[in-house]
């Protein structure tokens, strides 16, 4: 159990410098105010790693929370058959294949992934291990390692190797030059495309575009990604295979360990706002959008992020994620940002929306007590 002393309301104000949100939990002067008396506390049910946690054998899940709630359960199962089926085969659907916002929708959740969410890059560089007395050889190896898995997975199952200079900001930007034709028995591999595209160099920074042809056999790829998530999200020890399954399983109980559950309450986090019908999780990741589907996927993340919910910055940087947010799902909703960098949080403030920062197992915490107890 963890407990806060003094956490009062106004502690979260930190969170939410230049927010144009009134709120009556924020003081009028943007500041930390002192509470009159100390109040404590009690962040109950803090999940722990378990050997049942990592051997689910039905799902290959790890680290995702389950509830006793039906009613989660319920909202889930609907925002889920709200979601898109990622099989966009006939012509109609095909310029708009991800469904349209809820319109009941209040609340946008805008994350970033590495070092917010996951532990990662701090894992491979070791600093992570030195900022919380753990072995750095130790961490370099398992963030080692999982770098292998995700491009392992991003090579075999997703087309990284065609894809990788062809990289898209979101999953659906190439589906108006799909024909929507049939992919069950069409043969990525001897279509052609890899040769034409390291040939031409049709997919470099120039912005040149391929021919109609081969630009219907990038869209189709990026179909197929779509189907393969949305088919494996819940299951992606059928994706890897029994062997596969059982080392990233075992990875994945190594990382969690290392990391004090780091990822287990991210996703207490990301579950509870999904469990409401009024409030959505948006990914905006500085990693290519093929490597970040892969990452989603081992880290058991794809059920709180569907794939039209995942942007890559990488061409076009954060904050030009962020208005294509902003005109998807429009001005009327709040939008609450959540990283642990400077960009994310510059662009935030370029948007005026409130920013809440990760740095540590006590600002997720904090977040999801905030979340609880309904100040977001």
């Amino acid at each position: 159990d963890y407990s806060y002393a003094g956490f009062g309301q106004g502690q979260y104000a930190q969170y939410y410098n230049n927010s144009p949100y009134p709120s009556p939990y924020i003081s009028n002067n943007n500041s930390p105010t002192t509470p009159s008396t100390a109040t404590t506390y009690q962040l109950q049910d803090i999940p722990t790693v378990t050997s049942q946690a990592v051997t689910d054998s039905a799902t290959g899940e790890f680290g995702t929370i389950h509830s006793s709630s039906t009613s989660i359960k319920d909202a889930e199962s609907d925002r889920l058959r709200r979601a898109s089926d990622g099989k966009s085969r006939g012509r109609g659907r095909r310029n708009n294949p991800s469904p349209p916002p809820d319109t009941d929708l209040e609340r946008v959740f805008i994350w970033d992934l590495d070092e917010t969410i996951i532990v990662f890059h701090s894992l491979l560089t070791g600093s992570y291990a030195n900022r919380y007395g753990r072995d750095p050889p130790t961490s370099v190896s398992l963030g080692l390692r999982m770098e292998e898995m995700i491009f392992n997975l991003a090579d075999t199952h997703l087309f990284f190797n065609d894809l990788e200079e062809c990289d898209q900001v979101h999953i659906d930007d190439v589906s108006s030059d799909d024909n929507g034709q049939d992919l069950s028995t069409y043969n990525f591999a001897t279509d052609g495309f890899h040769a034409a595209a390291t040939s031409a160099n049709l997919c470099l920074a120039t912005g040149v575009r391929g021919g109609v042809d081969w630009m219907r056999k990038l869209a189709f790829r990026y179909r197929r990604v779509k189907e393969i998530y949305n088919t494996y999200k819940n299951n992606v020890g059928g994706l890897l295979g029994p062997t596969k399954r059982e080392s990233w399983l075992q990875l994945r109980a190594e990382i969690e360990a290392l990391t004090d559950s780091w990822l287990t309450l991210a996703l207490k986090v990301l579950t509870l706002i999904h469990s409401r019908s009024n409030c959505i999780n948006i990914l905006v990741t500085t990693t290519q959008l093929i490597p970040a589907l892969a990452k989603l996927l081992l880290y058991g993340l794809g059920i709180v992020f569907p794939i039209e919910n995942v942007y890559s910055a990488t061409k076009i940087g954060k904050e030009s994620c962020f208005e294509r947010i902003i005109q998807r799902f429009g001005r009327k909703v709040v939008y609450v940002v959540v990283g642990d960098g400077a960009e994310e949080e510059q662009a935030s403030k370029k948007h005026t929306m409130p920013f809440w920062r990760i740095s540590s197992h006590s600002d997720l915490m904090a977040l999801h007590h905030a979340l609880e107890l309904e100040y977001l």
